[in-house]
């Protein structure tokens, strides 16, 4: 409950400043302008963010006989937490990740790299598409595809107004458009956070989880996935290792502090097989 009230202020944080920028440039009718204009992306969003993001990495779909170890372990977890099956993908990629996308349970697609099958044991990789289902049970795909779209339409609105209004107000712009991003990540990181606690219930082993994780950041270290900084939220790791950056500035939160709310003993202290 936590997680989701925080979830919906900053959702809420993102639209009031969208409103806000619109006012500023436009007052009233700027305000609308940006309402809609963020609608229309979130349409955008809602309906094909999926295709993009399968498409992107080149996933694809698999059957129960290409696959039946994955396809057991999810429909034995959908059955548990009352979800309809998904559609199944694998990602032609050595590097180990996943994701889950769609706009609702009925229309959910969970992606699992190569790589991920090869490394992980049954009990991490159950631990690993419990998660993705808990991003498709709480409807993460959609929260944080809405976040994005709003943070994008914060600075495709700031950029429109300089282009325009000569530059004015530019470091104002400019920071607005850096606490969108902001948020947008807070979003991100918390939707990654209820989903480890999600699929830990689900499973009822955190520890499985919590030693696939710990596995998924060593190993993509040396096999890093590459991404597009538009869909990195979506997959169960940080895929942009090779870029430096802050916690604050991160779409996950530090799998040393995933580990820790998990198993409620601090990562270094964690001894996995």
């Amino acid at each position: 409950m936590g997680n989701n009230f925080k979830t919906a202020f900053l959702l809420t944080a993102l639209t009031l400043l969208l409103m806000a920028l619109g006012s500023y440039f436009g007052g009233q009718r700027g305000m609308l302008t940006a309402l809609i204009f963020a609608g229309v992306m979130n349409f955008g969003a809602y309906f094909f963010s999926d295709k993009l993001a399968l498409a992107t990495y080149r996933a694809q779909p698999v059957s129960r006989e290409q696959l039946p170890r994955v396809y057991q372990v999810v429909e034995r977890l959908t059955q548990k937490a009352g979800l309809p099956m998904p559609k199944i993908y694998v990602i032609p990629t050595e590097s180990p990740n996943a994701f889950a996308t769609g706009r609702n349970p009925q229309h959910a697609s969970v992606a699992v790299t190569q790589g991920i099958l090869n490394l992980l044991s049954d009990d991490e990789l159950e631990g690993v598409l419990a998660h993705e289902l808990g991003h498709v049970n709480n409807r993460d795909i959609l929260i944080s595809s809405i976040a994005a779209t709003i943070a994008g339409a914060i600075t495709y609105v700031t950029r429109f107004a300089f282009f325009f209004g000569g530059g004015r107000d530019e470091r104002r712009g400019g920071g607005l458009s850096a606490l969108a991003m902001l948020i947008q990540f807070a979003v991100s990181r918390s939707c990654e956070y209820q989903a480890d606690a999600s699929g830990a219930h689900l499973t009822g082993n955190p520890y499985a989880l919590a030693s696939a994780l710990a596995k998924l950041e060593a190993y993509s270290k040396r096999v890093p996935m590459m991404a597009t900084p538009s869909t990195a939220h979506l997959f169960i790791i940080q895929p942009l290792l090779g870029v430096n950056v802050g916690n604050l500035f991160s779409t996950h939160p530090p799998i040393a502090k995933r580990i820790e709310r998990l198993t409620g003993r601090p990562a270094e202290f964690q001894q996995f097989g």
